[in-house]
Formats: structure tokens, C-alpha cells, sequence
């Protein structure tokens, strides 16, 4: 069962229980054009509309994705008059970083602790 949020505890990516409506953030970043928003909004901030021209799809669809990554906070929206401007909520795509970082550390881990078993193979057969 994937969880249903994307709050950094503990060190994990795992389930907000009072918020079970939001998304994985992995699941939300999975998607291409959900990507490819992300590094439009990493620039500035975007309404729908401005988003949308950067893609051959509707209106609508980009609103869903960008619904998908406000569930999941990796975006934010600000109500600008009559417009909504959505922006690159970094301080969630820092959390992302550093569940990643410690995924790659264990990885570098593991792969060294692997060299040093070829190597060791190596000279014994010597």
C-alpha cells in the first residue's frame, strides 16, 4: 500500500495520517508533464494558462496535474487577484532531496562494500 502523503518524519517519506487525502510525492513526480511543470515553476511562478502553452494538451489536464502536486505540496497556489499563480514550493522539493540523499548514501555503501569483496577475490586468487 503506497501512503497517501508526502510528509518528511523521521528521516522517511511516509503517511500523514490527518491528511490522508494527499498524494505520494513519488507517484506525483513519476508523471512527465508533472516533471516538466515542476522545472516550469523551478523558473517562477505560472497561472494554469501560462503552464498550459507549454504543452499540447488542455487547459483542464494541466489543472489536474497541477491539483496532483498541490496534494502533495511540492506546489503551492497563491490567489493573485482574479488569477491563481502557482510556485515551486522549495522547502518540500529540499525534503525530496534529502530522502534521496540518504538513499544514495546506503547505495555508494553497498557498492563500495562490493569493491572491497572483488577486490579481496581478486587477491586471493593471487
Amino acid at each position: 500500500m503506497q501512503p497517501k502523503s508526502c510528509t518528511y518524519i523521521s528521516n522517511h517519506m511516509v503517511a500523514d495520517k490527518h491528511k490522508s487525502t494527499r498524494r505520494d510525492v513519488f507517484q506525483a513526480i513519476a508523471d512527465p508533464t508533472r516533471r516538466a511543470i515542476i522545472f516550469l515553476l523551478a523558473v517562477s511562478a505560472l497561472t494554469p494558462n501560462a503552464i498550459a502553452e507549454h504543452f499540447d494538451t488542455s487547459r483542464q489536464a494541466v489543472s489536474k496535474h497541477l491539483k496532483v502536486l498541490v496534494e502533495c505540496e511540492v506546489v503551492t497556489q497563491e490567489q493573485q487577484g482574479r488569477e491563481i499563480h502557482y510556485h515551486l514550493n522549495v522547502n518540500k522539493m529540499k525534503d525530496i532531496e534529502k530522502w534521496l540523499e540518504q538513499f544514495r548514501q546506503i547505495m555508494e555503501n553497498r557498492f563500495d562494500n562490493l569493491d572491497q569483496y572483488l577486490a579481496q577475490l581478486k587477491s586471493n586468487k593471487n
